[in-house]
């Protein structure tokens, strides 16, 4: 498989301004109920935003406090096995159980045993960035072919890598059909980061058709983040990320909305438009929170 390295530039690894994993001494999650488990998720992602901006501001004390803090509170490898656990509550069940059913819908998918007559020996492959589990919806459909990742992986079956500093593919076979973000661009510390990273994407994409649209909305980009990411922010609007997204070659296909996440599947035309989305106060409020993307 032939790869190129990234190229040195503003892209910052995922883990820029994270803390190192821990693993103190809370009990295990097993032993937690429901309500305990998401505390102590939503504890992890204050904690980590408040280190972040230390580090950023080259507070050396305070981030250094804060990572005490973090491993008192597990560590990261806590909240990754905290939140497999908690999927039906903090992360809204399995995911991709929702990228399944777009992709039947738009028959990538067909039947039971997910072939066709004339497609049967068809497979497609699927980027899995931040993999908790290899045993997920997507992983139970035989013409996906699915690479998985994360920074701390739980399981030999998914690769310990940081999506930020995967190699770039040099070759069409090293490319994917689709990428999976569930709930990883959230975590990214930084808005610039965030907005490199979807730009990243584009670069691990199949080549769109330049003769025909496609059918079934592949190459595509699966984006899942918590809903007030996009409903309560005072950056970011639904409006603001479609012109996030299309500045990138995304048009958006498909939208579902639960009670606390949103799920997209953005199809990648290639037709980049390279523009500068910057940071734009949208709306305010006393309960908008601050998360946002721009492209920088």
């Amino acid at each position: 498989m032939a790869v190129k390295k990234r190229p040195s530039g503003k892209s910052k690894s995922l883990s820029h301004g994270r803390p190192p994993v821990l693993s103190g001494g809370k009990e295990q999650p097993h032993s937690l109920t429901s309500k305990a488990t998401r505390t102590l998720i939503r504890t992890h992602h204050r904690l980590q935003k408040q280190h972040a901006t230390a580090v950023k501001a080259g507070e050396a004390t305070r981030a250094s406090q804060l990572e005490k803090e973090i491993e008192d509170n597990g560590g990261l490898k806590l909240y990754q096995v905290a939140s497999i656990k908690g999927q039906s509550a903090e992360r809204g069940g399995d995911s991709s159980r929702v990228l399944v059913e777009w992709l039947r819908e738009d028959g990538v998918l067909k039947g039971a045993q997910e072939k066709s007559a004339d497609d049967s020996s068809k497979s497609y492959a699927v980027l899995e960035v931040g993999a908790l589990s290899p045993t997920n919806a997507i992983a139970r459909t035989p013409k996906l072919h699915i690479t998985r990742i994360d920074l701390n992986s739980q399981d030999p079956a998914i690769a310990q890598q940081d999506f930020m500093e995967r190699p770039l593919p040099e070759d069409p076979e090293d490319q994917f059909d689709v990428i999976s973000l569930s709930l990883v661009l959230n975590y990214v510390p930084e808005a610039a980061a965030r907005g490199e990273m979807l730009k990243r994407t584009c670069s691990f994409l199949r080549a769109p058709s330049p003769t025909a649209p496609s059918q079934n909305g592949l190459p595509a980009l699966f984006l899942v983040l918590p809903a007030p990411c996009v409903n309560n922010s005072r950056y970011l609007t639904e409006e603001y990320l479609v012109l996030i997204m299309s500045s990138l070659g995304y048009q958006l296909k498909h939208k579902k909305l639960s009670a606390k996440l949103v799920y997209y599947w953005w199809s990648y035309t290639g037709e980049t438009k390279s523009r500068k989305v910057p940071k734009k106060k949208l709306k305010d409020g006393l309960h908008q929170n601050n998360f946002c993307v721009v492209l920088e």
